[in-house]
């Protein structure tokens, strides 16, 4: 029997790596190119989940396919180091886990940078997205790590797991955040192990049991700190405070200067826009706080597709007894992400938030909201929408049915007096 070095079989072998070492060494020169243009793909397919949902989906998963061919390198390198057949240098395959590293990364950080609020921890997870973007450029920091801080390669190598699978996930399958978040941390978890065990690789005989103790921790520090992470697939549109709606128009309507003694007569609505990539369902929260505690949690459920944003409100009609104070709307998702913040002033003088009515996008660049954007309160920190926006968002013949409405049964709660310290459930909350 012929050993496996001299079958035609392994002469080919030998060829198809001496032709991938050959373009390696090519395209080398030419890699700075690659972070620019997957930052251009992924600004593409950022907007095109928009406008072409079928292309936007297409780049993501291209992306998708780069990783599980990423994957498969090592296993196939081994299946084949076994039967005697030559395998890609390491340098090679370094070089083609670096140039999918900046692919997620640079990929992945327009809809971070899109949907982060910034006033918020969500900006230290994007801050360290950026930072490992521009670690995977930075040749030789990169393969100096990657030779020498094993350990340290493979957590960045998970945290690339975590963020392709949570970004790509609701374009492709129509999965929910919530859902993308848990499958991400189950791949970042699986994908830490290797981590783990170049990290307790001097402890021999408690090092399988360093690392099962470790695994649970770093599930519950992911789960703790998913409040950090934004919801890629999800952002604000728009946003109004207004003491009445109109329902038929799915509209905020009137104007009231948001004193202890105008809430506790009329409420107040909280309106958002989101925009979600279509076919995708999902439960939000409205949860309202006055200052930071939580007093209300109205859930809501939304629909993608619509491309001024899911419209979604809900009303507040029952307010401790001192509501003066701040308070904030924070939008959630289910899985507990934030996916915008609301703030206003309930006070007895001129420094209370004058709720208008009229729907505000964020600061800055179209859907980079860069602050928080406070409908009414005189600041400018939103661009007020045009008359022709305004006009296509309150326009009923464009809206879906009300089969996403979500009602909480109102059952006199006006007449109710409940004291400062315990929690008034909200009146109604809808979406549309």
């Amino acid at each position: 029997m012929s050993h496996p070095d001299n079958t035609p079989a392994t002469s080919r072998a030998a060829r198809l790596q001496a032709c991938a070492e050959a373009l390696i060494h090519r395209l080398r020169p030419w890699s700075w190119l690659w972070p620019p243009i997957a930052f251009a793909a992924g600004l593409g397919s950022f907007f095109l989940v928009e406008r072409q949902q079928w292309l936007g989906a297409l780049l993501a998963l291209g992306m998708l396919g780069a990783w599980l061919l990423l994957l498969s390198e090592s296993l196939i390198g081994r299946l084949l180091a076994r039967r005697g057949y030559p395998t890609l240098p390491r340098t090679v395959t370094q070089f083609i886990a670096q140039m999918i590293h900046q692919e997620t990364l640079f990929f992945c950080l327009p809809f971070l940078l899109a949907t982060t609020v910034w006033r918020s921890g969500q900006a230290l997870f994007t801050l360290l997205i950026i930072a490992m973007a521009l670690f995977s450029v930075l040749d030789p920091l990169y393969h100096r790590i990657a030779e020498r801080q094993r350990w340290f390669y493979f957590a960045f190598h998970a945290q690339c797991v975590f963020l392709v699978v949570l970004v790509t996930l609701p374009t492709l399958l129509h999965l929910t955040t919530y859902q993308s978040l848990l499958l991400a941390i189950a791949a970042m978890l699986l994908f830490s192990l290797p981590s783990l065990l170049h990290l307790t690789a001097n402890q021999r005989g408690q090092r399988w049991l360093m690392v099962l103790v470790l695994l649970p921790l770093l599930a519950g520090a992911a789960w703790a700190g998913r409040i950090w992470v934004p919801p890629a697939s999800l952002w604000i549109t728009a946003t109004a405070l207004s003491p009445g709606f109109d329902e038929a128009a799915r509209a905020p309507s009137g104007e009231l200067r948001l004193t202890p003694e105008a809430l506790s007569s009329q409420g107040l609505f909280a309106y958002t826009a989101i925009r979600a990539p279509r076919g995708l369902r999902e439960e939000i929260q409205h949860v309202w706080r006055q200052n930071g505690q939580e007093v209300d949690r109205i859930p809501l459920v939304i629909e993608g597709g619509r491309e001024a944003g899911y419209r979604a409100w809900s009303h507040k009609q029952n307010f401790p007894e001192s509501p003066a104070g701040h308070w904030r709307i924070d939008v959630m998702t289910e899985g507990g992400q934030r996916i915008g913040v609301i703030r206003f002033q309930v006070a007895e003088d001129e420094s209370a938030t004058l709720a208008d009515g009229r729907p505000r996008r964020p600061a800055g660049l179209p859907r980079l909201a860069w602050q928080p954007h406070v409908p009414g309160d005189g600041e400018a920190e939103g661009a007020e929408m045009t008359s022709q926006e305004a006009a296509m968002e309150q326009t009923p013949g464009d809206a879906e049915s009300d089969k996403g409405e979500s009602d909480a049964e109102e059952s006199g709660d006006e007449s109710e007096v409940s004291p400062a310290d315990t929690p008034v459930p909200a009146t109604a909350g809808k979406s549309e």
